[in-house]
């Protein structure tokens, strides 16, 4: 059974409370501290002329293209549809015998 459990995130300097499943934490905690570094590094580029509303808004911008970038490159979908056209060739195939 995997249970829930109540732990707290601190993404730009705020405290968030997550219910989460305890086999998902590692991965929470590394997701808001790949936030937390992506929040910096603006910082760090544009000092204060990008408020955090401003720098959340670049960092989940930047997640979010680098997510559709990655699902681009790891479709399965025409090796999943191959996989059919193969299987019902042999069902096919098996059939006829």
């Amino acid at each position: 059974m995997n249970e829930t459990f109540l732990i707290h995130i601190e993404i730009a300097g705020r405290r968030y409370p997550i219910t989460i499943q305890r086999d998902k934490e590692e991965e929470m905690r590394a997701a808001a501290k790949q936030i937390n570094q992506k929040i910096l590094q603006y910082q760090s580029k544009y000092g204060t002329q990008l408020d955090t509303q401003d720098m959340l808004a670049m960092v989940a911008l930047q997640l979010s293209v680098e997510n559709l970038t990655w699902e681009d490159k790891h479709d399965t979908s025409p090796f999943e549809d191959k996989i059919r056209e193969l299987n019902d060739e042999l069902d096919k195939y098996l059939k006829d015998q």
